[in-house]
């Protein structure tokens, strides 16, 4: 088998375009979360989301080349040009059989719905053009991403609702420790707009503290009464350590266990059998005992019941150690299928800017939370050994353990 490194990633989200930018907000537990004066006006019981600000979907490609791409597809462009550029990887070098691309998404609403006005307006679906096919599909991200950059390796999309983004990166790194690829580009997608997310609105899933948005998503935080949405797009390039050697390039991480298993139960609702039994695969694969890692990148979302859940996964497992914990989310907000990708790529940008960003917004702990090791102020050194969790609706989770050298 085949050690698997992390050579470049890039990002897009609501903290910033790119990882300088997203670097700089994580560590100053900058928050990306707005109110949207649009999802008030259209009746939506939660107005929180996340932003992406200054981005010009004008300034990338051709006119032509955009038509097939919703907005989280150029989002997740940009990300992967971004990693290529530090893997210091060109179009010539990734075309041809052994490079692989694996995006998780799990829709393309939007675009489904355009289609959808288009023709109750018109009467007719002539109207509605040939590109947008290529837009509606929730494979939308690998086929466009594949045509792009002239993949010929492995080229599919992995639809597990909010573990999408973390399965594609452990499918990715499967195929390179077997030697099927040399390399796979990876990561995760999410549309940042009010359709993709108004059945969530109407679950009564989302926060409705928008009195102060940048407070509203909370993680492990007694108050917290809901998640908040958010997306954009976030991308790794993996590769075997002896393709990375040849290369000469700097690795920044090592993908050193992956683990996934579901609940088998409820639709809605986690039990925590599935995380718990993914986390320990994911040690197992890792050669590791809970004692080895120094950070844990919850998934927690701010939600009632699944903050709670995955608390009690980490007290049964870590027990009294207790590592260095944050969810990201309570910056982010909840990135659905880009979410476990994302949190990969914030770890190499933390273990690459020595630092380790903390939960804010984590003011009043209860009775479980208050025995796990929440960060409440940055940690001024890098993680070495960073567990990223990772669930979905449907019972369906994943973990990663990413290791990094200081």
């Amino acid at each position: 088998m085949h050690r698997v490194v992390i050579t470049g990633f890039g990002i897009v989200s609501c903290l910033g375009i790119g990882a300088e930018n997203v670097g700089n907000a994580l560590r100053q537990g900058k928050s990306g979360i707005v109110n949207d004066p649009e999802r008030s006006a259209l009746g939506f019981r939660s107005p929180l989301t996340g932003q992406i600000s200054g981005f010009d979907r004008q300034a990338y490609l051709s006119r032509k080349q955009r038509k097939t791409m919703p907005d989280f597809v150029l989002h997740a462009y940009v990300a992967v040009e971004e990693a290529m550029g530090m893997a210091r990887l060109t179009r010539e070098d990734v075309h041809g059989p052994a490079t692989g691309i694996i995006f998780g998404a799990d829709s393309s609403c939007e675009s489904a719905i355009r289609a959808v006005d288009i023709v109750r307006a018109t009467g007719e679906t002539k109207a509605i053009g040939g590109a947008t096919v290529f837009g509606v599909m929730n494979s939308t991200v690998s086929m466009n991403l594949g045509c792009l950059f002239g993949i010929q390796g492995a080229c599919w999309t992995v639809s597990a609702a909010c573990a999408s983004g973390t399965l594609a990166i452990g499918q990715a790194a499967q195929l390179v420790a077997s030697g099927q690829q040399q390399r796979v580009i990876c990561g995760g997608a999410q549309e940042i707009n009010w359709q993709s997310t108004s059945s969530f609105d109407a679950l009564r899933a989302f926060s409705m503290d928008s009195v102060n948005p940048t407070r509203a998503s909370k993680p492990f935080d007694s108050r917290r009464d809901g998640l908040v949405p958010s997306g954009g797009a976030a991308a790794l390039v993996l590769e075997s350590h002896d393709s990375a050697s040849r290369r000469g390039v700097p690795i920044a991480g090592e993908v050193l266990g992956f683990g996934f298993a579901s609940d088998g139960e409820s639709m809605a609702v986690p039990t925590g059998v599935g995380l718990g039994m993914a986390i320990r695969q994911a040690l197992h694969q890792a050669g590791a005992g809970p004692e080895a890692i120094d950070y844990i990148c919850a998934h927690a979302t701010s939600t009632p019941r699944g903050d709670a859940v995955e608390a009690q996964v980490l007290l049964d497992i870590f027990g009294d150690i207790q590592p260095p914990t944050s969810s990201l989310k309570s910056m982010t907000g909840h990135e659905l299928w880009m979410a476990g990708a994302s949190q990969a790529v914030s770890c190499s940008i933390m273990a690459q800017g020595g630092f380790i960003a903390p939960n804010i917004n984590f003011e009043e702990p209860d009775e479980l939370s208050s025995r796990l090791n929440i960060i409440r102020e940055l940690i001024p050194q890098g993680p070495q050994m960073a567990l990223c969790n990772a669930a979905g609706f449907g019972g369906t989770n994943a973990a990663l353990i990413l290791g990094f050298q200081r």
